[in-house]
């Protein structure tokens, strides 16, 4: 019953997965092979502290290089080397802690050496806030001339480019320090979000069809919003939803608050909007974010085609917001054991090239991953990594292809980061955001057309298929009615006006009801949904979120060159440049050379292509099985 894509049966996989399945495990019970390896990081927990407290002396020490910087090139490289020393080793420091915290959140001690770490950067911020303000106050050629007199310094040349680059909204290093202390200010309001949603709000209890009565925290909402009982569903959107209501006003002023910091940075460092001043760290144009909006807009269509196509196969009369988490075909049984999940996602980065499947191999084999849930582990997934180690990943796989897809996801992020530090000098091997989510992706979408090679039968495609819709809406759609949503309330301060929890939800409300075409019968936007912006913590972070959109975009159309170039391998060439350059570039040049132009439409038209053409094959599937909806 093996097949090439090593599924396993569902017996195998519970046997493997049981203690977590049963109750919830100890990290203790976990196996050695399925938990990360922090000793690369450090030897113990005392080899930390030690590193802790002699990088604490090299904070303290970093001022003797002010006022000397312009003096020459061996004192400029002198203090530079002394900067980006100390913020190499808080790297490792914050990683380590912060990673031990998330192996069982219940233990102090850990969580204290993780707020140590978090006071050495906010030390660090303040110690070295003097750099950029010396830097720039440097006639601009001499700083070129010690670039072209020392030979040192040009692993430092495209940080000192664009120092020279923030010159208009960069102060006086009186006012940076100021601007450095504020902080510890700045995140006050995303942090009050942060214990009322994750400590303190009391989550509602609710009695499903089958009798069993559960607690919607945002982890048993994320599961009962998917049940395929209809009033299951709508019973998990108005009480999870209603219990956002309750706080309504205080969620308004949290993210006021935090709006209001945006608001500072942006007129403190004299920028037009707070668009600009939060696109502006990697030179990323406005009319990239304004074009994503605008070709989304435009291309509501296909995301009512979708919606139809969902409502057709679900066989109901209408469909409403409450309807879009729920499966549209019958169950497959596609389980994996963290072997086979790992087999599967080397077998599908084939593409790639020997020399990145052979390097993930070694990760996988070198204990990067942390597998299993266990009781106090963090949720979710991340990658993430020091330079002079390695990277590291955190799962809580079950067994599931929602998993073996998120282990696609954290690998390609991690492999990036690998490859990056291998390339590039520490200076520029930090990658933006912009870019690290074309990694991830790329590697599912890799991983989704190996899976459909594999697969025969009408069941299994219609799964994968509509899995990869779900993916497209998710992340293409939804993102970037929240990244519309995000620019629209901070344009709302800009002028002036004061966000209230009431006013929020209006507009989210009626923006929710024209991407998914409430007025034309598309699909049902109750108003419980106003709600929504309020389980959503992105909208605390600055103009995030549009990146998960444009990476998609981004992704979805070099993957298609990789898989469909043959043996030529520029494509793959290309892509791996990308990564290799890690930070030495901004952004949208070095995806220019991965062969995307990210300042035209054209990514995202092949995006819709893609989108459309997964319907196309997923509608001639229907047509083979007969009419009415597939059966679970």
């Amino acid at each position: 019953m093996r097949n090439p894509t090593r599924w396993i049966s569902l017996a195998l996989a519970a046997a493997l997965l049981a203690p977590a399945a049963a109750r919830p495990a100890e990290r203790s019970e976990t196996p050695e092979r399925y938990r990360w390896d922090l000793r690369d990081l450090y030897p113990s927990e005392e080899a930390w502290s030690r590193a802790r407290e002699d990088l604490a002396r090299r904070i303290q020490r970093l001022p003797e290089h002010r006022g000397h910087l312009g003096d020459s090139a061996q004192a400029l490289l002198s203090g530079l080397a002394a900067m980006f020393g100390v913020d190499r080793e808080l790297g490792r420091v914050s990683t380590y802690a912060s990673q031990l915290f998330d192996e069982d959140t219940r233990v102090a001690r850990h969580l204290q050496m993780r707020q140590a770490a978090e006071q050495l950067a906010v030390d660090f911020g303040v110690a070295a806030a003097w750099v950029r303000p010396e830097i720039l106050s440097l006639d601009p050629e001499r700083v070129r001339s010690f670039l072209a007199q020392e030979k040192g310094l040009r692993e430092y040349r495209f940080y000192l480019e664009d120092v020279l680059r923030w010159k208009p909204h960069t102060l006086g290093a009186a006012e940076e320090r100021v601007v450095a202390e504020a902080g510890n200010l700045t995140g006050s309001g995303q942090a009050v979000y942060s214990i009322l949603k994750d400590a303190d709000l009391p989550w509602p209890t609710v009695k499903l069809a089958s009798g069993a009565e559960v607690r919607l925290d945002p982890a048993a909402y994320a599961l009962h919003r998917a049940s395929r009982v209809r009033e299951d569903r709508d019973r998990v959107f108005d009480a999870f939803f209603g219990a956002f209501r309750a706080f309504e006003r205080t969620n308004g002023a949290t993210l006021f608050a935090q709006v209001k910091a945006h608001l500072f940075t942006k007129n403190v460092r004299r920028f037009g909007s707070a668009l600009d001043s939060a696109l502006f760290r990697d030179n990323v144009p406005t009319s990239v974010y304004r074009q994503l909006l605008a070709d989304v807009r435009k291309n509501l269509p296909t995301l009512h085609r979708y919606l139809r196509l969902r409502q057709r196969m679900m066989g109901l009369e209408s469909l409403r917001y409450q309807d879009l988490y729920a499966p549209i075909v019958e169950k497959v049984e596609l389980r994996f054991t963290p072997e086979e999940a790992m087999a599967v996602t080397l077998e599908a980065f084939a593409p790639l090239g020997k020399e990145y499947v052979e390097a993930l191999r070694k990760g996988y084999q070198g204990r990067w991953t942390d597998f299993l849930p266990s009781t106090g582990k963090r949720s979710g997934a991340y990658s993430t990594g020091a330079y002079d180690v390695h990277p590291y990943q955190l799962l809580n796989f079950n067994g599931l292809y929602e998993d073996l897809s998120t282990l696609a996801h954290e690998s390609g992020h991690s492999m990036h980061t690998y490859i990056a530090n291998a390339g590039q000098p520490y200076p520029t091997s930090q990658y933006s955001i912009f870019v690290a989510e074309v990694a991830s992706t790329l590697n599912e979408n890799l991983l989704l057309h190996h899976m459909l090679a594999r697969s025969r039968d009408d069941a299994t495609r219609l799964y994968l298929l509509s899995t990869h819709l779900d993916t497209l809406r998710t992340t293409l759609f939804r993102q970037t009615l929240f990244a519309d949503f995000e620019l629209a309330f901070h344009e709302m301060a800009e002028r002036g006006e004061t966000l209230t929890g009431e006013n929020l939800s209006a507009a989210y409300l009626k923006m929710v009801r024209d991407y998914y075409g409430h007025a034309h019968g598309v699909c049902r936007v109750d108003d419980v949904i106003a709600h929504e912006w309020e389980y959503v913590p992105h909208f605390y972070y600055d103009f995030y979120v549009y990146q998960y959109a444009t990476s998609l975009v981004a992704s979805t159309s070099i993957a298609k060159a990789i898989r469909e170039e043959g043996r030529s391998g520029r494509a793959r060439d290309a892509y791996l440049g990308l990564l290799r350059a890690g930070g030495s570039d901004y952004p949208i040049e070095l995806l220019k050379r991965a062969g995307v132009d990210m300042t035209t439409s054209a990514p995202f038209q092949a995006a819709m292509a893609e989108m459309n053409a997964t319907m196309d094959e997923m509608e001639r599937i229907l047509a083979r099985r007969g009419p009415g909806p597939p059966k679970p």
